[in-house]
């Protein structure tokens, strides 16, 4: 296949920016889509020429009604796991965390926020990026700090 035609393939890749919004509490931030059950981090996807960090801090002024200084935002790395609403595809998440003690309220495409104890199975519905990779990714840097 020459390379001419590489970008006739669609991709199969979604590519975000992520947060792990952690509260005064220690507790840590997921939201859930309209019309969908996971709860997964908040962000979204990055558009063509935007820095992964002003993707996140433009999706969670639009999902959350937060307002975040990207400066803020501490980068843990790129993850990537099945998509949990698009099937057959892969989300590659940049993944920044945030210390944060604002009121967040759900907006846009976001139907419920939750705050869950990072350490502790909720029982809830989680997309496979935050439950597979992220809140382990979470908890082993707790473990390690202790």
């Amino acid at each position: 296949m020459s390379s001419s035609n590489v970008s006739l393939v669609p991709s199969k890749t979604i590519h975000i920016a992520a947060a792990l919004l952690i509260g005064s509490d220690g507790r840590t931030l997921l939201v859930r889509k309209r019309g969908t059950t996971a709860f997964m981090q908040p962000g979204g996807k990055i558009e063509p020429h935007e820095l992964p960090v002003h993707a996140l801090a433009r999706e969670l002024e639009e999902e959350l009604d937060l307002d975040i200084d990207p400066a803020q935002a501490v980068y843990l790395g790129a993850f990537s796991a099945p998509a949990a609403n698009e099937p057959g595809f892969v989300v590659h998440a940049e993944l920044f965390q945030l210390n944060i003690e604002a009121d967040v309220t759900p907006a846009a495409e976001i139907e419920e926020v939750i705050w869950i104890d990072p350490t502790r199975d909720t029982g809830l519905n989680l997309a496979p990026l935050t439950r597979d990779l992220i809140l382990p990714f979470y908890r082993a840097s707790l473990t390690a700090i202790a």
